[in-house]
């Protein structure tokens, strides 16, 4: 079997450049595990942890969506067609139609861009989600990165991105920091032949979508990418979409398998945009910045203990710093939360931690146990 040597640039936002080698060799991946996610922390031993490593509302799905979802069942003896729910992806954007491809979620619509669009430069902004390099890296390719830093706030400089990038991945809002990128930033990313990709997993947990470069047709080779997933709770059922020129739209959906998106996903995908959800979702938006506003007060009583957040988060979630954070995670194991670990991230370490925003109780009991976590004596 050959397998690839991939090379792996850093750029940190003032440029300043090292080289990883052997990142896609035999012996296995240098640096960050790119494939672990916040699930690994609540598998097996973990399962009856209060959840705070994965950035899925809690309370969900609604009643209404599982009902709707269970009422498709009647057609699966039937092939999926997706037309209604593509259309109605497309209404709730402004779009038509040929911009829209729905996939198996976010995670499908990384391996397509990967696989099917001809790139010799790929970067993707660090820290942030992992898998777009993951999957850039399986298809064969170069990836570089640019690493972003604290001192910075985690926020982007436009001019630290090499201009030859011909692909360049960024979330918004960024997965782990939390971080608010202004769209004008971003778009000013944009070049002549460059696809310009922007998640925006995480864009409906803000209030009023602020900063949303969905249903942008102004911006050339942009290219957004949207997960059903976070807000109304089916990582199991997979279901996201891409928002693009029709040109790139083709050239994913020809990398597609058929039938991709099942039934059930494609019946959840169309209800999810109808107005009802829309309204359900602005103000769950509202109500999970309450929240966070409530878990950046908490944490803010253990600056003397050297713990400090990054911020302004707008998010469903906060990236925290702890002094010995890998020990503190375990403990805070032994207290019954799952705290998602930091150091799987290129550009962070093991004393970054990333919490999920939860209700008040949930809030309360966590920096209660915090609290015990980061008193204990001597390593975990």
């Amino acid at each position: 079997m050959n397998i690839t040597t991939g090379t792996i640039t850093d750029m940190d936002t003032h440029m300043r450049t090292h080289t990883e080698t052997g990142a896609a060799t035999g012996s296995g991946p240098v640096g960050p595990d790119l494939r672990h996610h916040g699930d690994a922390e609540v598998r097996d031993d973990g399962s009856a942890l209060v959840d705070l490593a994965v950035n899925v509302r809690t309370g969900t799905p609604p009643a209404w969506l599982r009902e709707h979802v269970a009422a498709s069942l009647g057609s699966l003896a039937a092939y999926p067609d997706g037309r209604a729910a593509r259309a109605a992806v497309a209404a709730r954007h402004g779009l038509p139609v040929e911009r829209v491809l729905l996939t198996a979620g976010a995670a499908e619509a990384f391996v397509l861009l990967a696989r099917a669009l001809k790139v010799r430069r790929p970067v993707v902004v660090h820290p942030q989600f992992t898998e777009p390099e993951a999957a850039l890296r399986d298809a064969g390719h170069s990836v570089g990165r640019v690493v972003l830093r604290e001192a910075d706030g985690f926020r982007l400089d436009a001019a630290a991105v090499p201009e030859d990038a011909d692909l360049v991945v960024v979330g918004n809002p960024t997965n782990p920091t939390s971080v608010l990128h202004p769209a004008g930033v971003l778009a000013a990313l944009a070049r002549p032949g460059r696809t310009l990709v922007v998640d925006e997993a995480f864009m409906d947990a803000v209030p009023g979508e602020r900063e949303a470069l969905a249903g942008r047709t102004d911006v050339p080779g942009l290219v957004v990418l949207r997960s059903l997933t976070k807000t109304w709770g089916l990582a199991g059922l997979r279901i996201g979409y891409v928002l693009a020129d029709p040109e790139t739209v083709g050239a994913l959906e020809r990398a597609q398998p058929l039938w991709p998106v099942s039934t059930p996903a494609l019946a959840a995908a169309e209800v999810c945009v109808a107005p009802r959800a829309l309204a359900e979702a602005a103000h769950a938006a509202h109500r999970t910045a309450a929240d966070r506003g409530r878990l950046l007060a908490g944490l803010a009583r253990f600056a003397g203990a050297g713990v400090r957040t990054v911020g302004p988060a707008e998010g469903p979630f906060v990236l925290l710093h702890v002094p010995d954070g890998a020990a503190v995670r375990h403990r805070l194991r032994g207290l019954g939360y799952a705290v998602r670990r930091g150091d799987t991230f290129p550009g962070l370490g093991g004393d970054w931690l990333r919490l999920a925003v939860r209700d008040r109780a949930t809030t309360d009991g966590f920096l209660h146990a915090l609290e015990h976590a980061l008193a204990a004596p001597g390593p975990a």
